[in-house]
């Protein structure tokens, strides 16, 4: 590896170098650009998105892409303490020397990481503090729908689907350069004339919500969809890491959106509508990229695989051609209404992946509250099929803290998981079939922004520990083997989720006093959290279990999602009453994605 990670003793056969990774020669692109994922090489290495958006910079003449990762904390501490800067694995530059540093928001409480890359990169943390010097500061992914907290820091949010407005951004950047525009001149001009872009220093704060400031900006900014994922790029390789990553592996995305319109799920909202790939494309797309890496597992993604309209038709494709080859198939994501038996065996024909499930709650009652409309006989019957094709161990998620649970929710969710062992034990076993092990893991809700729970409290942290002590109390079975979730964790990610600027003085405090990876539980320092929040004169609680009122003004709404706030306080109402909304098979386009729900659609009725 070149440059000054040499310095450290990094080997290149660890990191940078990798197979199929991209080399040009800088001086002839006209812009440089650092794709920043704020976590581990391990995790960014295994996300989908940093190799999509990988490939689309790559493929221009005049862009170069390349990538940096965030140093675990002894790293961090060894380069500062030999004054050496954060750089790309690339080239082996500083961040920044690039005209464009970009991250993905995946994780509220990778937050500090960001703070972390921009320092390390030589970046002034506060946007108001950068000059014309500096790269342009931008930021995209799922979190990116709350923009506000990181509002300070972010010159520029890309709200939605990626793949067309990174092209946009990055010819807008070049075209500016070239005309010598300085960095405000850059912004303002990108906000006025590129569709979902957020630029933070053309909006104020004020009755609740960020507001306009520069004449030609939009009031609200739209998320981008790309229309047709049938037509939209994607990599005919991938980087292979010398590194373990955590999914290291062929990915299929099969469809994006969802139909199912489960409450509580903000990608199931903010994704609509449906977009599917065909088995065709989906087929090419495989052959090429296990031919292209060596790859032994192909994995399929989207936020509910059952649901794609040909499933059967792509699996058995795809067994068809990668079975001899011992090439395994990997299906998250499943529902269990949404699993045919006939192609569990198939899905096992090389190696048995573990199999995950989602009944979310414990009763019927509560998944009625919740839209999740599965049944108990759904349930039931889905892991019958998966034992019998040979399964011997399921993983099913929980969450508590939903709206209106009880202890008979709560009950039910041991109860479920009793019934499972009792369904294995009364089954045939197959010659070498294990014993069963069931695993039952229980999520804290976070009420999401454009999700009908935006509007609900959090519960606090005392009532989610009462919650996990009785569930582990009643989950002490054979063969079951009960996680939790760390309410801490789940308490600081709803601060994020749902708050406005303010939370932004809070993350650089944090920040300043130690916080770093503050998902991963080893790493959380929360004692520094609070004291970062007594600093500032904030109580978290005002923010995580906070109600909001019908008309109340929310922090995000500077963002059009396209899901209206009609829709969702509807659902909200509907959630407390436990009243389901029926599936909607159309993906919520039947009545045109801009006035999504508004009527006219088979979800809304």
């Amino acid at each position: 590896m070149n440059g000054l990670l040499d310095q450290v003793q990094m080997p290149a056969q660890y990191t940078g170098q990798e197979w199929n990774a991209c080399y040009k020669d800088v001086s002839k692109v006209d812009l440089r650009f650092a794709f920043c994922f704020p976590d581990t090489y391990a995790v960014g290495m295994s996300h989908l998105g940093i190799k999509i958006l990988y490939d689309i910079i790559n493929r221009r003449q005049d862009a170069y892409c390349e990538r940096a990762f965030t140093p675990w904390t002894d790293r961090e501490e060894q380069m500062r303490a030999h004054g050496l800067p954060l750089c790309t694995l690339e080239t082996g530059t500083p961040l920044h020397a690039f005209d464009i540093v970009a991250f993905t928001l995946q994780y509220e409480l990778s937050y500090t990481n960001i703070l972390t890359m921009l320092d390390l990169g030589g970046i002034p943390l506060m946007r108001e503090d950068r000059d014309d010097a500096c790269p342009l500061v931008v930021a995209g992914g799922p979190c990116a729908v709350n923009p506000e907290p990181l509002a300070d820091f972010i010159d520029l949010f890309m709200i939605g689907d990626g793949e067309d407005v990174m092209n946009q951004l990055v010819s807008h950047v070049i075209a500016c350069k070239k005309q010598g525009l300085g960095r405000e001149e850059t912004l303002r001009l990108a906000a006025k004339t590129i569709r979902g872009v957020y630029v933070p220093c053309c909006y104020e704060v004020k009755d609740g919500r960020a507001h306009a400031c520069v004449e030609g900006v939009p009031d609200r900014v739209d998320r981008l969809i790309i229309p047709s994922l049938e037509d939209a790029v994607f990599p005919e390789t991938f980087i292979v890491p010398y590194a373990e990553a955590i999914h290291d592996r062929v990915v299929l995305e099969i469809f994006r959106g969802c139909t199912r319109g489960c409450r509580f799920c903000q990608a199931g909202m903010i994704y609509r509508p449906i977009r599917e790939r065909t088995p065709e494309t989906l087929m090419r797309q495989a052959k090429e990229l296990i031919d292209s890496t060596g790859y032994e597992e192909i994995g399929l993604c989207s936020l509910s695989t059952g649901d794609y309209s040909r499933i059967r038709e792509l699996i058995s494709s795809l067994n068809e051609e990668f079975t001899p080859r011992r090439v395994s198939l990997s299906l998250p994501s499943m529902r269990l209404d949404a699993m045919p038996g006939d192609y569990l065996k198939q899905v096992g024909a090389v190696r048995k992946a573990g199999l995950t499930f989602a009944p979310e709650a414990g009763t019927q009652r509560l998944r009625d509250v919740i839209n999740k409309n599965i049944t108990q006989e759904d349930i039931l019957s889905s892991l019958e099929q998966a034992f019998m094709a040979g399964w011997s161990s399921v993983k099913l998620y929980f969450m508590i803290g939903l709206p209106t649970e009880g202890e008979a929710d709560l009950q039910g969710i041991a109860d479920m998981a009793a019934a499972c062992i009792k369904l294995y034990n009364s089954l045939p076993r197959q010659p070498g079939q294990k014993g069963v092990h069931v695993g039952i893991s229980a999520s804290s809700l976070v009420p999401k922004p454009f999700t009908p729970f935006q509007w609900m409290p959090q519960d606090s942290q005392q009532t989610l520990l009462e919650k996990q002590a009785f569930l582990k109390e009643r989950l002490r079975m054979r063969g079951v083997h009960f996680a939790s979730h760390d309410t801490r964790i789940s308490f600081l990610e709803a601060t994020f989720a749902r708050g406005g600027r303010e939370m932004g003085r809070v993350l650089k405090a944090a920040w300043q006093l130690g916080c770093r990876f503050d998902g991963w539980g080893e790493q959380l320092r929360y004692p520094l959290w609070l004291k970062a929040f007594e600093k500032e004169g904030i109580d978290p609680a005002d923010i995580a279990c906070k109600t909001y009122a019908k008309d109340e003004p929310l922090p995000w709404e500077v963002i059009n999602c396209g899901v209206t706030r009609q829709y969702l306080w509807r659902e909200w109402q509907r959630a407390l009453s436990g009243q389901t909304t029926p599936d909607c098979r159309q993906g919520c386009n039947g009545c045109g994605v801009d006035k999504l729900c508004e009527g006219g659609c088979p979800m809304c009725g």
